[in-house]
């Protein structure tokens, strides 16, 4: 990997998956296949890899598991074939995290890059009007966070190698699926054109809106260090991602948030 997460765990291509060191914890992976995705994808009838990605929800250190339990905090890892699906990228579902019991929010996430290039493409909701769009390209050791009840897909941005990231969620973790299908996805699809290059297409299901193609914010005011594995942050502060489950710690920081 071209970053280090923090702790010792391997992406896998053949089967598509992660292994884990023997001072690391983590499930047998859940595989998307292809036909799992189709309705989020502007072209359902394409061909592509398949399975399309691997998630392994709950991985870490094995000493911070009770701990990770107690704080109802959980970190996934994902890795992605390399690829396409027809002729857009190769990527995840639309959807909204579900509002978790605990805290009564739909929950935010923060992501965190370790291979391949990545697009975190998010849009206020899932309804007709989607509000600001935001198409945010990252790339290994980028942090990304999507806030809460935002709908939102990460894209592998280069077809040529696999996509892997890392991401905090809430240990109640859910999505809902529906807004999106609703609307036969997104409210905008990537594309690769001639050149290989990524496009974004508008989706007619939704009203119009503009799309912000940029770079990840700094976060600052969630405390977050550039450059530092956000697992090592944990270790270093097992407080510092309480906003995660508890999403109205940063209640301010959600207004008018630019990702």
């Amino acid at each position: 990997m071209k970053f280090y997460p923090g702790f010792d765990i391997l992406p896998t291509n053949q089967p598509l998956g992660f292994e884990y060191a023997s001072t690391v914890f983590g499930p047998e992976v859940e595989n998307r296949t292809l036909d799992s995705i189709r309705k989020s994808l502007r072209n359902p009838d394409c061909l592509g890899p398949d399975p399309v990605y691997s998630i392994a929800m709950d991985v870490g250190k094995k000493e911070h598991l009770a701990q990770l339990k107690q704080l109802h905090l959980l970190y996934g890892a994902v890795t992605y074939a390399a690829g396409r699906l027809g002729n857009e990228p190769v990527r995840s579902q639309g959807h909204i995290h579900k509002v978790s019991p605990l805290s009564g929010w739909s929950t935010p996430e923060v992501y965190e890059i370790w291979s391949g290039k990545a697009i975190i493409y998010m849009q206020e909701t899932g309804k007709d009007n989607p509000g600001r769009c935001f198409a945010v390209v990252a790339n290994p050791g980028d942090v990304v966070i999507v806030p809460p009840y935002w709908a939102h897909a990460t894209i592998s941005a280069d077809p040529k190698q696999p996509l892997t990231f890392g991401a905090w969620c809430d240990r109640a973790y859910g999505f809902e699926y529906d807004d999106v299908r609703a609307h036969s996805g997104l409210a905008w699809f990537p594309i690769f054109n001639r050149n290989g290059e990524i496009e974004w297409v508008k989706n007619p299901n939704y009203t119009e809106c503009e799309l912000i193609v940029k770079s990840p914010s700094d976060y600052a005011e969630f405390g977050i260090e550039k450059g530092k594995p956000i697992y090592s942050q944990f270790e270093e502060d097992q407080n510092r991602f309480l906003f995660v489950v508890h999403p109205e710690l940063k209640a301010d920081a959600w207004n008018h948030f630019i990702p």
